[in-house]
C-alpha cells in the first residue's frame, strides 16, 4: 500500500542558470511512454482521461475505522485488516486513496518506473477534523473508493511530452494530448540547457483560449504557445483546469493557484508540509504523499529562490522519490532523467535544489 506520511513576470535570465549538469541520462531509443494498468480499465466515462483499473469496491462497502494522526494533522482511514484505505489531510483538498496498483513508466528519458497503489484525488471541500461525519462525506467516500475513473495522476499523464493522444471537448478545445514546454530560444545552442525552450507558457496558452479568472482579469493565448505549458503552467492545467481547484493570474495571496512556483510555494491553497528554510537541501521526505507539490531552487546564483514546481509520485522501483514535471530538456511533462535526475534523494541537480513541499 502507498506509505502513510509520518511527520509533518518579470523573471530572474534563464542564462544564470547551470548551462551543464553532471549526470545527464541520454534518451533511449524507445519513445514514447507507458502507463500499464495492472487491473482493467473502463473507457473515459467523463471524456476526461483513461481508464484506470477497478477499485477497491468490494472494500468500501466493509466496516472501516477513522483514526487521527498529527504533524501534520490527518485522518486515516482503515479497512477492517487494519490497512490504510484513505488519508486526508487538515486544510488541504487532496485525498489519497489505496486501489489498485499502476505503472507509470517513460522509456524514452529513464529506465525508471513507478508502481503505485495511491489514487490522489480531489475533494470538494478542505479537509477538517471531523468531516468524516459529514452528511455529504458517506456517499462520497463510497463512491470515490470504489471509483476507477482518472485521478490526478492519470490526467497528468495525459500531457506526457513522450507522447499522450489529442482529447478534444464538445467545442473542439483540445484539453489533453502531448504538451511541450514552450518555443524554441534560439539563443541557446545546447538541448539541455534549461532555457533551450522557454518558458512563461500558462494553462490557457496550452489550450489556445481566452480565460477569465475569478477577479476579471482576463488573458489571451499566445498563437507560439499553443499546446505548451512551463512547470508551474503544468500544475495549473492539471490541479486547476483539470481538478477544478481555483486560480489566479498574480502571484500573491489569493483564493486558489498563482501564477509561479515561488508564489505557489508560500501563498498556494492547502498546506506546507516541507517549509522553505532558505537554501537548506529539504530532506524530510517521510512528510510526503503522493501528489505533493514540490518545489526547487535551480538558479545557479539564487540557492534560496524557488523556480521550479513538480509533483510527487512516490518511490520508483529502485527505492528512490520520483517526482513528474514540465521541464525544458525533455521539452515538457516528465518524470525522467534528461539534464538532471527527477529525484528528491541524494545529490543529483534536482536532490540538490528541493526546498519545499505543498499539499494543494
Amino acid at each position: 500500500m502507498h506509505s502513510d506520511p509520518v511527520g509533518r513576470r518579470s523573471r530572474p535570465a534563464r542564462r544564470a542558470v547551470f548551462r551543464t549538469i553532471a549526470g545527464v541520462v541520454a534518451a533511449g531509443a524507445v519513445g514514447g511512454y507507458a502507463w500499464d494498468r495492472l487491473g482493467h480499465g473502463g473507457d473515459d466515462r467523463d471524456g476526461a482521461a483513461d481508464g484506470a483499473g477497478s477499485g477497491p469496491g468490494a472494500r468500501s462497502t466493509r466496516p472501516h475505522t477513522f483514526e487521527r494522526l498529527s504533524a501534520p494533522g490527518r485522518t486515516v482511514v482503515r479497512a477492517a485488516d487494519g490497512g490504510t484505505l484513505a488519508t486526508f489531510t487538515d486544510g488541504a483538498r487532496t485525498a489519497v486513496l489505496t486501489g489498485p496498483a499502476r505503472t507509470f513508466s517513460e522509456p524514452r528519458t529513464t529506465e525508471a518506473k513507478v508502481t503505485t497503489d495511491a489514487w490522489v484525488r480531489v475533494l470538494p471541500h478542505a479537509w477538517q477534523r471531523g468531516m468524516e461525519k459529514s452528511a455529504w462525506f458517506t456517499g462520497w467516500f463510497r463512491k470515490t473508493l470504489g471509483d476507477s475513473s482518472p485521478d490526478v495522476f492519470a490526467v497528468a499523464f495525459q500531457y506526457s511530452s513522450a507522447g499522450a493522444p489529442d482529447k478534444r471537448n464538445a467545442d473542439g478545445v483540445r484539453y489533453a494530448g502531448t504538451a511541450h514546454f514552450g518555443p524554441r530560444n534560439s539563443a541557446v545552442k545546447n538541448p539541455l540547457d534549461f532555457a533551450y525552450y522557454d518558458e512563461q507558457s500558462d494553462f490557457y496558452d496550452y489550450l489556445g483560449i481566452e480565460w477569465t479568472f475569478p477577479d476579471g482579469t482576463r488573458a489571451q493565448p499566445e498563437k507560439a504557445r499553443y499546446g505548451d505549458v512551463d512547470c508551474s503552467g503544468f500544475q495549473r492545467l492539471v490541479w486547476g483546469y483539470r481538478m477544478g481547484i481555483p486560480l489566479h493570474n498574480t502571484n500573491t495571496k489569493g483564493a486558489g493557484l498563482p501564477r509561479r512556483a515561488y508564489a505557489i510555494a508560500a501563498y498556494g491553497p492547502g498546506r506546507t508540509v516541507i517549509p522553505h528554510t532558505g537554501t537548506r537541501q529539504a530532506t524530510d521526505l517521510d512528510a510526503l504523499q503522493p501528489g505533493d507539490l514540490v518545489f526547487f531552487a535551480i538558479i545557479k546564483d539564487r540557492p534560496d529562490f524557488i523556480d521550479h514546481v513538480g509533483m510527487y509520485m512516490g518511490l520508483d522501483d529502485r527505492g528512490r522519490h520520483r517526482f513528474y514535471s514540465s521541464r525544458s530538456a525533455a521539452n515538457g511533462p516528465t518524470l525522467g532523467d534528461l539534464s538532471g535526475h527527477a529525484l528528491l534523494d541524494g545529490t543529483d541537480f534536482y536532490a540538490r535544489g528541493f526546498r519545499a513541499a505543498r499539499r494543494l
